[in-house]
This record gives C-alpha cells, sequence and structure tokens, in this order.
C-alpha cells in the first residue's frame, strides 16, 4: 500500500528537522552555559584571553552533539507528533486503518540513523577535538597539571619539578608496569628526563625501578647518566609528584577523548598494563546501545504525545514525556557507576537504560493502539 509509505516519509522528515532544530537549540545552550562557566575558572587569569574559552567551547561541540542526542530525539520528537496530532493529520490516518507502527517506521528509522551517524562518523571527530579541548583546558586553567601516555605496556609521565628549578618539568618513561594497586604503582626500566624552566635539559637519571608512593616517587638501583658513561646504580632517590594512582588513571586517555572505534584496543592496552578498564568498557557500550536508544526515544515520544487534544490533557502528558526522558537520563548516570564500580556488569550497566525504555514505549503504543 503506497499511501502508508508516503505518510511515513512525510513524518519521518517532520521528525528530522524537528530534531534537528531541537539539537542545535540544546547545543548552543549547553555551550552558553560552559562558556560562562570557563570565564569563571578564568576570573583570576588575566593572561587567558576569552577567543581561548571560545575556542575550548567549540572544540567540545561534537562531544556535547553526542551527549545531548538523546534528549533531542525525545523532545523533537514530542514537538512534531504534538503537530501532526493537533492539526488532525496522524489522527485521519488513524482513521483510515493506517497502524501506528507503519507511520512510526521512519521516524524510528531515522532516530536510530541518527545514533549510527553519531557513532561512526561524530565520534572520531569527537574524540580527537576533546582532547585538544582538555589539553588546553588542563595548560590554561589548570597549569598544566602533568601529561600522561600509555603505550606497549610502559608508561609516560610529565609532571612539574619545582625541587631541580621553579616552573620546571619532569619525564619518567617505565618500560614495564611491574605492580599496580590502590595506592602504589612500580615500574621497572626507569629513566628520567629533568627539564628547565624553558625545558633546557637539565639531567637524566637511570633506575631500575620506580614504586609510586604518596607524594613522591622512590627511585630504586638509580644513576646519574652523564655526557659520556652512566654512573653505578646504588642510589636510592626521590622525586617529588602530586599524582597518585587514581590520577594516573583517570589521566590515562579518558574514555571521553577516545573514539568508538579506538576504544577496544585502548581496552586491551589498559588491561594488559594491569589498569582497570571499566569506563572504558562502559563508554564503548554505552555508544553501541546509542543508535537503539535513538529509535527507543522516538516510541516513547510518539507514547507521549500523540494523544488526541479533545481529550485533553496533552500538555501534562508532553511534561510526563519530558520527565521520562529525564528519568532514563538519571537511570544512565546511576547504573553507569554501578558500572564502573563493579557491583553491575558493564554490559547490563550499559544497556538497561534503553532496554527500560524501549519496554516503556512500546507498551505505551500498544495500549494507545488496543487500549
Amino acid at each position: 500500500m503506497r499511501v502508508p509509505r508516503v505518510l511515513a516519509i512525510y513524518v519521518g522528515r517532520v521528525f528530522l528537522l524537528s530534531t534537528l532544530s531541537v539539537l542545535g537549540g540544546l547545543i548552543a545552550i549547553v555551550a552558553l552555559f560552559d562558556v560562562i562557566e570557563l570565564t569563571r575558572r578564568a576570573a583570576g587569569r588575566p593572561d587567558v584571553p576569552f577567543g581561548r574559552l571560545v575556542e575550548i567551547t567549540a572544540l567540545k561541540l561534537p562531544f556535547m552533539a553526542i551527549e545531548i542526542l538523546p534528549f533531542a530525539v525525545l523532545v523533537g520528537g514530542l514537538v512534531a507528533f504534538w503537530r501532526l496530532t493537533r492539526s488532525s493529520e496522524l489522527i485521519v490516518a488513524r482513521a483510515a486503518g493506517v497502524s501506528a507502527w507503519q507511520f512510526l517506521a521512519a521516524p524510528v528509522a531515522a532516530g536510530t540513523l541518527l545514533g549510527l551517524v553519531a557513532i561512526t562518523a561524530v565520534s572520531p571527530v569527537s574524540a580527537m577535538f576533546y582532547a585538544r579541548a582538555e589539553r588546553l583546558d588542563s595548560t590554561l586553567l589548570r597549569g598544566g597539571a602533568g601529561t600522561l601516555g600509555l603505550s606497549g605496556g610502559g608508561l609516560w609521565v610529565k609532571q612539574r619539578d619545582d625541587a631541580l628549578a621553579r616552573g620546571g618539568s619532569a619525564i619518567l618513561h617505565g618500560e614495564r608496569i611491574a605492580a599496580v594497586g590502590p595506592d602504589q604503582l612500580t615500574l621497572e626500566r626507569v629513566s628520567v628526563f629533568r627539564l628547565g624552566p624553558d625545558d633546557r635539559f637539565l639531567e637524566r637519571i637511570e633506575a631500575e625501578r620506580a614504586v609510586l608512593e604518596p607524594r613522591r616517587w622512590r627511585l630504586e638501583g638509580a644513576a646519574a647518566v652523564g655526557a659520556e658513561r652512566m654512573g653505578p646504580r646504588n642510589a636510592t632517590l626521590t622525586l617529588a609528584t602530586d599524582l597518585t594512582v587514581a590520577r594516573l588513571q583517570d589521566g590515562l586517555a579518558p574514555p571521553d577523548t577516545l573514539s568508538f572505534w579506538a576504544l577496544p584496543g585502548f581496552v586491551s592496552v589498559l588491561e594488559e598494563a594491569g589498569f582497570s578498564a571499566q569506563r572504558h568498557r562502559l563508554r564503548f557500550n554505552a555508544l553501541l546501545a546509542l543508535p537503539l536508544l535513538g529509535g527507543t526515544m522516538v516510541l516513547v515520544a510518539a507514547g507521549f504525545s500523540m494523544r488526541p487534544s479533545r481529550r485533553g490533557g496533552v500538555g501534562l502528558m508532553i511534561g510526563a514525556g519530558v520527565a521520562a526522558g529525564f528519568s532514563l537520563f538519571v537511570l544512565t548516570k546511576v547504573v553507569g557507576e554501578f558500572g564502573v564500580s563493579g557491583a553491575l556488569p558493564v554490559m547490563l550497566a550499559a544497556w538497561t537504560p534503553t532496554g527500560v525504555g524501549l519496554m516503556l514505549a512500546v507498551a505505551m503504543l500498544l495500549h494507545l493502539e488496543d487500549g
């Protein structure tokens, strides 16, 4: 039958335009608040120009779009279906025998497609830009506390080194991570490069191992390396630091700075090094669930906004739809924390909000069609 197909495409076009408009508006609002927050943080730093703050926010826009997308699909769907119901277009279609499932096919496909585009195309751009924004934020507003890198089981750390020269820094490289505990980290075959305030090389230290303890690195079997030779490794040296195991793990490529395609490989690297990869696994599964969540939000919006206006209470139903979307957002954060802590399996924590929303939407639409 041609009429349901044409109607589905028409409803899908109205839904898509409404969703993209809502998404643009929500991104603008969030970006405005982010600029205000960055301006507040930069209030005591007159050397930070306002343009750099705007640049940080602009770099975060793709990440914001992915995070806001499910709520934008919900609100866009509520607006689109309410307008179509108010103009009696959907009421006439249903009176003519067209099922809600038929004319919702295109909007559901559009919501799912938006999720697919977000994780496959926008996610790599988002990760690259967000990592750049975090580096700018760290350099301009957090004083460049330190940078970290992890590859092949080895660890690179750059930190402040005020003991050697004020404003100096130290670059520490461990070839192998020997042990990781809640309060202690041990690296083997360690090199330390100490730099002055102008990044001028001052000293190099080679050590058999380095142990991260509260407020310091303990370098065992350490020796200074001269221009021609290295002295005997028989000293135990200390290097002051404000790093902790928790801060190291948080700084090793946070999940938000990795694309959907890069997350599985980095999870393997983290686990080989002995670090927990719960947050990265949760992020990967949450992105994997995004297309299904997009389609689910379309069904939730339809269930709350397709009530005929002659029955009254339309505004209350739309408000309930927004509240349901906010509840799903809160549920996502709560079960996500349980997933990170290990209290829930990561897959269950990532997919629960989508499953709950899908069951709610299907129940409401079945009641709307047959009840």
